[in-house]
């Protein structure tokens, strides 16, 4: 009798209650906003380029001008959830959000759109942190590896599903509404946002003063950094001026920011945190698959339409198995990681991700669609093990007071590895491409970036077995008793919680 009382006690506080439900479906409807902008308009650059008379050169920026705004105010995130609270932040950036999609779908000009855009990034930077933050912070111990990897499914399927709304978007309405479209969503988020999300304790929020110096330099390294990445894939090589340049003064100036952060009482992020085994490793390995997953995403895309002579639609459909694969491994990854802890399954996904990228690298040009179908489903797969845990590995070593730091610092490193990823496997095929004059030799050369793809998911493995060991060890030496209920977010170092 005592047993089962005891089953059923567990059962009931294992068991996820509706109002955290109810706050990360929220919190993810502005996400899911911010992350689908950053490929919706991807297909749209030849038919914004015709109609509003711009060069390809020139109409890249309003892609490019999206990264750099969101790279910049990334870093801001932490202190100014500490200081006003995380609602009224997530409800400033869902604004600025949907009037600059507003603006953008109003814009007559290229020069309208690029402006536009930068505006529109900068609520877009913020509104992917902040929403972890909230979602973290609702979930509780215990919670989170669930709860963050059922609502990411969206997250991490809105990539994929970009270039398709992008396209049917531009042939059934105009491309307006690749713009106006986030205005529909965001009349519901705000509102229901307001409503719905917890307001600040309080006393939560601090005083704590902004670090002007220290926001300067991170926000302006990373800007030189994308722009000159950026750049890479405009010029296609490494070796230009206007792509060395910019990326060498980006490097100097995040390096001066390290040591003003190391020297600081207060710095914008807190540094600290990599002393941590966990978090160091985590971060390597967010950052790897940042640049593997996402960089390669640039691949497929290109190789159905410009070498397979598929329209974009078709395009955007024979990319959606990779999304499924994601859906169908990340709520089983979730699972899995609040038993066993982040590492080991980041390990195996990892792994697997690597590995499942090697049938791209032999791709062909008359490879079976089926099969290479079936490929990007287990590559997603194997992605949909990677992201999350290795997320919640990231936090496992954490205390709730430091989340606000941790979190914006892993969306920098996530988002600056898919720049570098891009840019190198961009440049990487277009150096292949000059000499393929045969569709052999084309797909030779899609073969060689996506070998690229397979070394820097490889990168990952070693922090990925660094975070395992680390999490074993904190298992064994946790003390007797630890109620995981102590810890006021599942964050809160999950692998003491399971001993």
């Amino acid at each position: 009798m005592t047993t089962d009382s005891t089953f059923t006690e567990d059962t009931d506080a294992d068991r996820i209650p509706r109002h955290v439900w109810v706050i990360s479906a929220v919190a993810m409807l502005g996400a899911v906003m911010s992350i689908l902008d950053t490929t919706i308009v991807n297909v749209a650059l030849a038919t914004l380029g015709r109609q509003l008379h711009s060069s390809l050169a020139n109409i890249q920026w309003v892609i490019t001008g999206y990264m750099l705004a969101l790279a910049a105010v990334i870093p801001v995130t932490g202190w100014a959830s500490r200081r006003f609270g995380a609602k009224p932040l997530f409800l400033v950036s869902l604004t600025l959000f949907t009037l600059g999609s507003l603006m953008c779908g109003l814009s007559t000009s290229a020069t309208e759109l690029i402006f536009f855009r930068v505006l529109q990034g900068v609520g877009g930077g913020m509104i992917m942190p902040v929403a972890q933050i909230i979602m973290a912070d609702a979930a509780g111990p215990k919670r989170m590896g669930r709860v963050m990897a059922l609502v990411a499914v969206p997250m991490m399927l809105a990539p994929t599903l970009g270039p398709l709304i992008g396209g049917v978007l531009i042939q059934t309405l105009s491309w307006h509404w690749i713009f106006f479209v986030n205005i529909v969503v965001g009349a519901f988020a705000i509102p229901l946002s307001f409503r719905l999300l917890p307001s600040p304790a309080v006393g939560e929020q601090t005083g704590e003063t902004l670090d002007l110096l220290g926001l300067v330099l991170m926000s302006t390294g990373l800007v030189g950094i994308t722009y000159g990445l950026a750049e890479a894939g405009t010029y296609g090589t490494f070796n230009n001026s206007h792509v060395w340049l910019p990326t060498a003064a980006g490097v100097l100036l995040v390096a001066a920011f390290v040591v003003h952060a190391l020297r600081t009482e207060h710095p914008l992020l807190d540094l600290h945190l990599y002393r941590r085994w966990h978090f160091s490793a985590a971060s390597i390995v967010m950052f790897a698959l940042g640049a593997a997953v996402f960089g390669a995403m640039i691949l497929m895309p290109l190789y159905w339409q410009e070498l397979r002579g598929y329209d974009v639609i078709d395009t955007g459909l024979l990319t959606g198995p990779q999304g499924l694969g994601m859906a169908v491994t990340m709520p089983l990854a979730a699972r899995m990681t609040d038993r066993f802890g982040g590492g080991p399954i980041a390990l195996v996904g990892v792994v697997a991700t690597a590995v499942l990228t090697v049938p791209f690298a032999l791709i062909g040009a008359h490879t079976s669609v089926a099969w290479l179908s079936f490929a990007m489903f287990l590559r997603g797969a194997g992605m949909g093990a990677s992201f999350m845990p290795a997320m919640t590995a990231a936090f496992a070593a954490l205390d709730r007071s430091e989340v606000t730091d941790a979190t914006p610092q892993l969306n920098v490193l996530n988002r600056v590895g898919g720049s570098v990823g891009t840019t190198i496997l961009a440049v990487v095929l277009a150096n292949a491409l000059r000499g393929a004059h045969t569709a052999g030799a084309a797909a030779a050369a899609y073969g060689t970036a996506f070998w690229w793809s397979v070394g820097i998911a490889a990168l990952a493995v070693i922090p990925c077995v660094v975070l395992l060991r680390a999490e074993r060890g904190a298992r064994r030496n946790a003390p007797d008793g630890v109620d995981p209920d102590r810890f006021a977010i599942d964050s809160g170092a999950v692998a003491e919680a399971l001993a």
